[in-house]
């Protein structure tokens, strides 16, 4: 910011800079400034980078990103506002899981036919504290070399931090290992879920009949997944993450769903996996993305390991090593499943081609398979939807096996 200038053309005080409005603190003591946006106050998480350039309304409201602050490594951010229908958390008036925003630019004013807010108002109104105006491509190399570090990302419009406190605070949070999340994310009851996918001039339009009836497991599940479900001819029942086998098994399902979520699988696991096993022995088809592929990993006696930088973007290559085709895939995780660690009777089926980490499963013994992505292509892309079609050809199989 430059001060006004007197007749002589010489500065009559001199160049200042803005002052900082928000800080991020991060475990090792580095403080990166820079200017607040959405909620004032403090947030604590783990902070990642996500490469996607568009669906920054359906990032910040995944609930996959529980106790994370992202990095958008996409500059511009908010430019095409926020809406109503773009929510991805199925209780869309609830607080977002994602602790916090850090973007490259600052906001613009909205430029799209659909919004109906600005961004800075939809954070403040979310609780998500923001700031822009860092080089988020420093950030993104930081974490590709040390990776996610815990952070303090603070708001105070007046500019007033007490940086060796923030320090303090960083240093001692907890690490992802060991947390489940689970809790803060899923849903409090079991409800029915009607609604399909979008349709422009309609919305999002009503599910037209149903063949057959899938159970949800939600461990923190987005609305498009349970959309295409919907649209796929399947009758959706949501659970909470605490539903027991016996109240799965109660509603009669022609197929079982486990769905995204975050934290770590392992801690999860303690009271999902015993659900799932019984889901398994009962042969009923079982459908598993991102943490659900973890969880049915799990159950079948595999492990999962933490990873450095994790996977979180909209432009992940994976091969389907069951057709030989690549698709371009939603990612949103920082454990995977140790492939080494599968038994015999789990087939590896989809492969990153990024780092050649684990990306699927199906199980030889079982009407089961699983994915590590986002296939609901919220906000895309779209070349795995295929995966729903096939959860449905499986459960058609699995039914002509009981008449015959």
């Amino acid at each position: 910011m430059l001060q006004d200038k007197d007749t002589t053309g010489t500065s009559s005080g001199g160049w200042t800079e803005p002052r900082a409005t928000a800080v991020v603190v991060l475990q090792d003591g580095t403080v990166l400034e820079g200017f607040g946006i959405g909620a004032v106050g403090e947030a604590t998480g783990e902070v990642c980078f996500n490469t996607a350039m568009t669906g920054y309304q359906e990032i910040l409201t995944d609930p996959s990103y529980a106790g994370q602050i992202i990095t958008f490594t996409f500059p511009h951010i908010g430019n095409v506002g926020t809406n109503e229908e773009d929510i991805e958390s199925v209780n869309a008036a609830s607080s977002s899981g994602v602790r916090g925003a850090i973007m490259a630019a600052a906001v613009t004013d909205p430029s799209n036919w659909r919004a109906s807010r600005h961004l800075d108002a939809w954070l403040k109104a979310r609780g998500i504290v923001g700031l822009t105006g860092i080089d988020t491509r420093a950030l993104t190399a930081l974490i590709r070399e040390k990776g996610m570090p815990n952070a303090v990302i603070a708001h105070d419009p007046d500019g007033r931090f007490d940086l060796e406190a923030l320090k303090a605070r960083a240093a001692s949070l907890h690490s992802m290992d060991g947390l489940d999340l689970v809790p803060m994310v899923t849903s409090a009851q079991r409800f029915d879920w009607e609604e399909s996918t979008w349709k422009l001039g309609e919305g999002y339009t009503k599910q037209d009949g149903s063949k057959h009836h899938v159970v949800a497991i939600d461990y923190g599940v987005k609305r498009n997944i349970l959309r295409l479900l919907a649209q796929a001819g399947c009758k959706v029942t949501v659970v909470p993450a605490t539903a027991t086998a016996e109240d799965v098994l109660a509603l009669k399902p022609d197929g079982v769903f486990l769905s995204n979520g975050p934290g770590d699988p392992a801690a999860t696991g303690e009271y999902a996996v015993p659900v799932i096993r019984k889901v398994l022995e009962e042969k009923i088809p079982t459908f598993g993305i991102c943490l659900g592929h973890q969880m049915l990993s799990l159950a079948v006696g595999g492990k999962t390991k933490k990873m450095h930088q994790g996977h979180h973007g909209a432009n992940h290559p994976v091969k389907d090593k069951t057709t030989g085709k690549v698709e371009i895939t939603s990612m949103n995780h920082g454990f995977a499943v140790d492939p080494e660690s599968l038994p015999k009777t789990a087939v590896e089926t989809h492969v990153s081609l990024f780092d050649g980490s684990n990306c699927g499963i199906a199980l030889t013994d079982r009407p089961a398979f699983s994915v590590q992505y986002h296939p609901e292509a919220s906000p895309g892309p779209q070349d795995s939807h295929y995966l729903f079609d096939r959860f449905v050809k499986l459960i058609e199989e699995e039914k002509a096996k009981r008449q015959a």
